[in-house]
């Protein structure tokens, strides 16, 4: 199994993780950004801010090879420091609580669920990549191109395979049976308020039943003994019994690649299954934050992250599909990592006029 990756990453929540990356001797170029350098800000005063530190903010699972992040710092001359202030949904409201203080230049992880929040917000400006792949601009959160699609990936819940087999019991397959009695206390899913795979697959749950219909799902699923954690890595690395956690649930809301890296050594087969009825298609972006010390930094960070090096690094790192749908993915993938034929999805838009009703609803129905 890859180490620290996207979906198994180890201690959330650190406000300072991973460590300060310094320039050294240039590995590879990394493409320029599409706004040029402020030479001086008397001469162009609203022109892009510039300095020689750069500060990338991430959700707690973000992950890249060491030797690409060596890479962009070496070509750019910049002291790259990484902050992680928690997952998804913790990452949009810490920008938002710093917004009069920013957290640093850059922001990766924020997804489609909390896209909208933070456009509202005003805590990214403006900024569209030059070399911007066709693929990655159909996944646009908005019009207002403060956001760049970086990867994609469905939220879907998966199975232990090894335990429904031990067990003599049938894979669910549909929203409906996870609701059944014979599946009673098996799943584990993430608080939508703090989670941004929890928040996604209420949405999946909204658009399968309606609302108000999604309220009377989640009380039937509550009534089955779902359990509720934070965040993802509780509720797949610790509650989830087909993790190296080995938990005692045998459902959870994870992704439907997370099986690709459930392959024993050696093996053929994996030991979970994503139950593709389930998914929600989920799309992550960077953006330039506002009020970046380091906004020419910022610009370049994106335009690295559309990079082909970067982009084949995704899949292994991050557990999600890359933007650039022409890279490359890995052998297995087609076997254990399908992308779901028809997944639930919401207009952003909706997402965005409703999300904060949907989770107050969901908070007082499940959690009362």
């Amino acid at each position: 199994m890859i180490t620290v990756s996207r979906r198994f990453a180890v201690g959330a929540g650190a406000l300072v993780a991973g460590a300060t990356v310094l320039a050294g001797c240039t590995t590879g170029a990394v493409p320029a950004a599409s706004s040029p350098a402020v030479s001086s800000p008397v001469d162009s005063p609203a022109a892009p801010t510039e300095s020689k530190t750069l500060t990338v903010v991430t959700h707690d699972s973000f992950a890249l090879s060491d030797a690409l992040k060596k890479e962009f710092a070496a070509s750019t001359g910049y002291t790259v420091k990484y902050v992680q202030p928690g997952d998804g949904g913790a990452l949009v409201n810490q920008l938002i609580l710093s917004k009069d203080s920013p957290l640093g230049d850059v922001v990766f992880g924020i997804d489609n669920t909390f896209a909208g929040r933070a456009v509202a917000a005003g805590v990214v400006t403006p900024y569209t990549p030059a070399a911007l792949p066709e693929s990655a601009a159909k996944l646009k959160a908005d019009d207002s191109g403060r956001l760049t699609a970086i990867d994609f990936g469905d939220v879907c819940v998966n199975a232990d395979k090894r335990w429904f087999a031990t067990k003599k019991l049938a894979v669910p397959a549909t929203l409906d049976d996870l609701t059944k009695p014979e599946y009673k206390n098996l799943l584990v899913v993430e608080n939508p308020a703090s989670s941004s795979p929890g928040l996604a697959w209420l949405t999946a749950t909204v658009a399968a039943k309606g609302d108000p219909g999604y309220l009377d799902y989640w009380t039937a699923l509550k009534s089955n003994g779902a359990k509720v954690v934070k965040g993802w890595t509780e509720a797949y690395s610790t509650e989830f019994s087909g993790s190296s956690g080995k938990g005692s649930r045998p459902l959870v809301v994870s992704y439907a690649t997370s099986p690709a890296f459930e392959v024993p050594k050696g093996g053929t087969e994996s030991n979970t299954t994503a139950l593709l009825q389930t998914c929600f298609r989920q799309v992550e972006y960077a953006g330039v934050i506002a009020g970046a010390q380091n906004e020419v930094g910022a610009r370049k960070f994106i335009d690295f992250l559309l990079t082909k090096k970067v982009q084949a690094d995704i899949p292994g790192q991050m557990y999600m599909y890359p933007a650039d749908t022409s890279v490359p993915l890995p052998a297995d993938w087609q076997r254990f990592a399908p992308l779901a034929e028809q997944p639930f999805s919401v207009p952003a838009e909706t997402i965005s006029a409703n999300r904060d009703g949907w989770i107050r609803q969901w908070t007082a129905t499940v959690l009362g």
